[in-house]
């Protein structure tokens, strides 16, 4: 198991069904940062309550918000035109790799904002996951089976 939190979302993220599913959850409007983020923290025992969800969501939030989502949206506006044109191709690959580099910013600063949460193993009916997913509706559940059974096998 890997210890920071950048490298466990690389190691869910690459499992089989993963990627589909957090997009998935993504196109429902979840923050799949945070979401993964309440999965390593579930990994680790630690402690979950709504003022931690509430501090985690108002860390990733802005962030989300004013950079990723901007990103994100011009990746994807530039998506079908970038096939017939090789410069916008290029360009939209920079962005890409943007998008991934202001995830992985979102992701250090929840790492850092938890670093100070114990694990307390007598915690063991805590579902981050679920709880972090509800803040945001009635996600798909069959997206977030996947997603937990990735972290159980991890």
């Amino acid at each position: 198991m890997h210890t920071d939190l950048w490298n466990t979302c690389l190691h869910l993220y690459a499992r089989p069904g993963v990627e589909r599913a957090c997009l998935n959850l993504q196109s429902q409007g979840l923050d799949v940062c945070l979401l993964l983020c309440a999965a390593w923290l579930e990994q680790r025992g630690v402690r979950c309550d709504d003022a931690r969800l509430k501090q985690l969501s108002d860390c990733a939030e802005p962030w989300q918000r004013e950079v990723v989502q901007p990103l994100r949206h011009l990746r994807t506006q530039w998506r079908e035109a970038s096939a017939h044109d090789e410069a916008l191709g290029a360009l939209r690959g920079q962005i890409k790799a943007l998008e991934l580099e202001a995830e992985r910013t979102v992701l250090r600063r929840l790492e850092s904002l938890t670093q100070s949460w114990p694990s307390d193993q007598s915690q063991g009916d805590c579902d981050w996951l679920q709880r972090m997913a509800s803040l945001a509706g009635q996600p798909d559940c069959g997206a977030l089976q996947t997603l937990r059974a990735a972290i159980n096998r991890a």
